[in-house]
């Protein structure tokens, strides 16, 4: 018979009813002879691989990548924002077709968009995510983005009343699972860069459109939950002033010949979101040098040249071969970004 809900007595809060609803039920982890013998150390801790990197790295990308060449993998996602049903574009959720059938885990799973989700609740959550891939035979394969999840499902003791991060408290080099850390790196001069075109981007996409579906008058001002999701708050003020449903136009993107009122408060709503979102990249960078001086053995990948020549690719002339320019970055990627990550990985599970 298959477990009840009420059966996990740490996921009691209906915060997480919806993150466990949408997948199979989760089922205790094998620890007879039958378990694979490359998912456990000689510690018998599970094995897992950890994509990190700030915001725009390419961890979706690589996590994908790496399912590819081995196929029993299942990825996690420890993006706080992704973790919720909606606004897929603002938050850069990895579309359907890029996941190429590999199966995704916490991933707009959560439809309580108005709550918060604490480190103690994800590392309940995705405890139990890993527990149940790896019952199935199968390898997790975490995706990060939010260092504070990160650290507390991977530590061995967590302590929820103490951010190790901004206090004098050092973050543990004690694990609780046999990880193996991928870090991809971007020199910061074209991170930012690619960061405010990669907006731009997300606005040409429908991101505005998305927020004008979204905006609620009455949650104006209150930040908890998808609300926190950079985009919401910097957008808010634009559609105070133009409220979506007053005008088709004022859920769609400004063009050339608009009112100019209205522009001007459109174009501090895009600054602002590229100004926290390269601050938000900054502080993970800080984060993962701190996990890495505790001594978590980050991998870096340094994915630099990868990124300088797709935004090189962006800025060539139209009448460029498209084919070729994505050939030459992909040619990059895979030279300098997967071809370690696959041996790293291979030299880990042996």
């Amino acid at each position: 018979m298959k477990p009840t809900l009420s059966s996990f007595h740490s996921l009691h809060s209906p915060l997480f009813h919806p993150l466990i609803s949408r997948h199979r039920r989760p089922r205790c982890p094998r620890m007879d002879s039958s378990s694979p013998p490359h998912h456990h150390s000689n510690q018998n801790k599970t094995k897992i691989i950890v994509t990190m990197g700030a915001t725009g790295c390419g961890k979706s990308r690589l996590s994908v990548d790496l399912a590819t060449h081995f196929p029993h993998s299942q990825i996690i996602n420890s993006d706080k924002m992704q973790l919720y049903n909606g606004l897929d574009i603002t938050t850069n959720k990895i579309p359907l077709h890029e996941r190429k059938g590999f199966p995704h885990f916490l991933l707009g799973d959560l439809d309580t968009i108005d709550a918060d989700v604490s480190p103690s609740q994800f590392r309940s959550a995705a405890g139990l995510t890993i527990a149940n891939i790896v019952s199935r035979g199968n390898l997790p394969l975490l995706v990060g983005g939010s260092n504070s999840f990160i650290h507390a499902l991977l530590v061995e003791t967590f302590d929820p009343q103490v951010d190790v991060f901004t206090g004098p408290d050092s973050v543990s080099h004690l694990l609780r699972y046999d990880c193996c850390f991928l870090w991809v790196d971007v020199a910061w001069s074209v991170l930012s860069d690619y960061l405010c075109e990669r907006v731009d981007e997300m606005l040409e996409s429908g991101m505005l459109e998305e927020l004008a579906q979204f905006y609620d008058p009455t949650k104006v001002g209150v930040p908890v939950g998808l609300r926190k999701a950079i985009g919401v708050p910097e957008f808010d003020e634009y559609f105070r002033k133009y409220p979506p449903w007053e005008s088709e136009e004022n859920g769609r993107v400004p063009k050339e010949g608009c009112d100019q009122a209205r522009k001007e408060v459109y174009e501090e709503a895009v600054r602002l979101i590229k100004d926290n979102t390269c601050i938000l990249a900054k502080r993970q960078i800080g984060k993962i040098m701190r996990l890495r001086k505790a001594g978590w053995d980050l991998k870096r990948l340094d994915a630099t040249a990868t990124f300088r020549a797709m935004m090189m690719k962006k800025k060539k002339n139209k009448s460029s071969s498209p084919a070729s320019s994505d050939l030459e970055w992909r040619d990059i990627w895979e030279r300098e970004v997967m071809e370690p990550s696959v041996k790293a990985v291979r030299r880990f599970l042996q």
